[in-house]
């Protein structure tokens, strides 16, 4: 049996899909990945990777979708954007996907393709060769209307490769989402992929908790507009707390400080590792920070910001696990809230439970194959 997992070109889609590939690799069977950009920097963990966007830079793209619609851009930045970047810039991300995608499985002959919700050119190439596809939700959104939104950009080619009106839907659709936060009823449950893809180690002393309450800050690793970075407003807010607070990969120019005194620095940390020690986090608003911080059952504050990271803190703050806030609205008493409010604590320990009873990725390989 062979399989082909399909991800958008960034590297945060892939890393979600990487535990069912190793599954079914463990298994016995034949797996490759197919993906571009940043992507092709993760460790995929030996399994075989196809670049099928050669030459894209998603900053590039991004840059263009921007430059001919900055009215979406704004929209999105101030919160009333729904999904129209997201639409022209997944779109045209998978225009550059499909053809070299199609040529891919023709040459690889896969049973089975699963492709994660901002890559529906994966369920257009297998479409395109009479292949079952699965679609892998990777976040905390509805991943059908998210490949709905990124297919937008697919009508020349799906007419071009013979497929009529639109994409065949897919054979199965899995959902990384616990019951408290909208998985959806016929959708196979999988345990969200938490992990940090990297060679990375964690220092000792985040291993366990500390004698204060600790606190750790995220930022994104995706360059765009609106606030990605909750450092700065952590740090101003700092000197007053009584936590210790862990900037993990801070920029260099606030790593250089000065720093108040219960402010430290990390670089590269496999988050999994760090967030069952942890008081608390605060991130930038992704979905896979978010999904890793509700399977430790560690409370989260989000910045509602650009893409998929205001659906992400109002679901998290919905379920009464987290706060949705805004950098300039991150203060002391905020941070001191999110530190030592047992209401959030018991919601993130509510989620981690269901988590932990959702079935891991090796007990979905034999479903999975039995679609081809």
């Amino acid at each position: 049996m062979r399989l082909l997992v399909v991800a958008a070109p960034l590297a945060g889609h892939l890393t979600a899909l990487l535990p069912l590939a190793a599954a079914v690799q463990a298994a016995g069977h034949d797996v490759a990945i197919a993906t571009g950009d940043t992507a092709l920097g993760v460790d995929s963990g030996g399994v075989e990777t196809h670049d099928v966007t050669p030459g894209l830079r998603f900053g590039r793209v991004g840059a263009a979708v921007a430059l001919r619609h900055p009215r979406a851009v704004w929209a999105e930045v101030a919160g009333r954007g729904g999904q129209e970047l997201a639409r022209h810039l997944f779109g045209a991300l998978n225009r550059r996907m499909a053809d070299p995608l199609v040529a891919l499985v023709r040459t690889l002959r896969p049973d089975l393709v699963v492709y994660e919700p901002w890559a529906p050119a994966g369920a257009l190439a297998a479409g395109a060769v009479g292949v079952p596809a699965v679609l892998l939700e990777n976040g905390l959104f509805d991943g059908e209307w998210a490949s709905r939104t990124a297919a937008a950009g697919l009508a020349d080619a799906i007419g071009r490769h013979g497929l009529g009106p639109g994409l065949p839907p897919p054979a199965a659709v899995v959902t990384v989402r616990p019951p408290r936060l909208g998985a959806a009823p016929g959708h196979l449950p999988m345990r969200p992929a938490t992990g940090w893809s990297g060679r990375a180690d964690l220092p000792a002393g985040l291993a366990v908790p500390g004698p204060r309450p600790r606190l750790l800050v995220s930022r994104s690793t995706v360059p765009g507009p609106g606030p990605g970075d909750p450092t700065r407003a952590v740090v101003a807010a700092a000197a007053g707390l009584d936590a210790d607070v862990v900037l993990v990969r801070p920029v260099p120019k606030i790593a250089a400080g000065p720093l108040p005194p219960n402010v430290t620095t990390t670089g590269w940390i496999p988050l999994d590792a760090a967030l069952p020690a942890a008081t608390a986090i605060v991130q930038h608003g992704g979905a896979g920070t978010a999904l890793g911080a509700l399977a430790a059952g560690c409370p989260q504050l989000l910045l509602p910001g650009i893409g998929d990271r205001r659906g992400n803190a109002e679901a998290v703050a919905g379920a009464g696990a987290g706060l949705a806030v805004p950098a300039r609205g991150i203060t002391t008493d905020v941070l001191a809230r999110l530190l030592t409010d047992p209401g959030l604590r018991v919601a993130a320990e509510r989620i981690a439970a269901e988590i932990a009873d959702m079935p891991v990725p090796a007990e979905l390989v034999d479903p999975l194959l039995a679609l081809a």
